[in-house]
């Protein structure tokens, strides 16, 4: 049994959509997870009462009084709210009562907790988020999605190790080939950080580096070298494609929709949507703790928390934290 604890005031509108995407997993996904609702029990059990009738064999309420809002700055909402669900929902992994943790809370709190909760693997100098990306063949990660504003090389060859062993028990690519976002293929091109990160990454063991990729080389899933499954930057360039990928998907479904509204009901029309709405993705997995957290988006809807616990049920199948924790013990992964 896999036992996940998501929060469920997190989110824009928790805690309906948190119990709603809870429901659906429970209905929808395989008998071989527990959820743990971490939250107002008030709250939670008024919400649960809209789908009724629910078996609740595979559901546990754990009461967590206080919220960390969307606004707060992370750091003082944790030590001055120790009972928000985002602490109390970590605190149950560490003591091994739940096996991952998913929120849509506050993003830098969330981290935080993580990091300071869960603590990170021996040799990670960064957590980092990996963004998955739908393409036009494969999907492919990005990391780091927003994580870490400003990288020094060592810190991006640490965030392709993580990428390496996520798209290996995850993505289920045996070997990931993986590019180091840049402007140009050349090796004289981009920051001295850029340069310096190509430099170590053609001399790291262990990884299938394929060189500086482009943008574009995202939206192919691939670049002259061979395919792509991971694409590695700093943060701050992570989350500006994502932002953009993001509302790019919305502006085209919408456009497809006005244009063409007779053909949007067809199964094709369905499936072009489906692959463009990030709600089918679940949320981005926070890489380099000791343990699986998620984190989803403030306005994800309920099918968007559905695929969070089933990417989370993922996460603890393959053993990933105890991959990345074996891919670092012995150095390999250091630069």
């Amino acid at each position: 049994m896999i036992r996940i604890a998501l929060d469920a005031m997190g989110g824009d509108n928790a805690p309906r959509v948190e119990v709603e995407g809870t429901v659906m997993a429970l209905r929808e996904l395989p008998p071989t997870f527990h959820i743990q609702l971490v939250g107002r029990t008030g709250d939670i059990e008024a919400a649960l009462k809209q789908h009724a009738p629910l078996d609740r064999a595979r559901l546990e309420v754990v009461d967590a009084p206080e919220v960390v809002g969307m606004g707060e700055k992370p750091l003082t909402a944790l030590r001055s709210k120790p009972d928000s669900s985002i602490a109390v929902a970590l605190g149950l992994q560490k003591k091994g009562i739940s096996d991952a943790f998913i929120s849509a809370g506050n993003t830098g709190a969330v981290m935080a907790a993580a990091t300071l909760v869960l603590r990170l693997h021996a040799g990670v100098r960064r957590a980092a988020i990996g963004a998955v990306f739908p393409t036009a063949g494969h999907s492919v990660l990005v990391i780091d999605g927003g994580a870490n504003v400003d990288c020094d090389a060592r810190e991006l060859v640490n965030f392709a190790h993580l990428g390496a062993v996520y798209a290996r028990d995850v993505l289920e690519r045996p070997n990931p080939g993986i590019g180091l976002l840049n402007v140009g293929e050349e090796e004289e091109k981009g920051s001295a950080v850029v340069q310096e990160t190509h430099r170590l990454l053609k001399a790291a063991g262990g990884l299938h580096y394929l060189g500086s990729v482009e943008g574009r080389d995202i939206l192919t899933g691939q670049c002259r070298a061979g395919r792509v499954d991971v694409v590695v930057c700093d943060g701050f360039i992570g989350n500006a494609i994502l932002k953009f990928y993001e509302s790019a998907g919305r502006m085209f479904a919408g456009m497809l929709k006005q244009a063409f509204p007779d053909v949007v009901g067809r199964p094709e029309a369905k499936q072009l949507l489906k692959f463009l709405d990030y709600s089918e993705y679940g949320g981005a997995p926070l890489l380099g703790i000791q343990g699986v957290a998620i984190i989803c988006h403030g306005a994800s809807p309920a099918l968007a928390i559905m695929n969070a616990v089933r990417v989370a049920a993922q996460m603890v199948r393959s053993r990933l934290s105890q991959d990345i924790g074996a891919a670092f013990a012995g150095g390999g992964a250091l630069a």
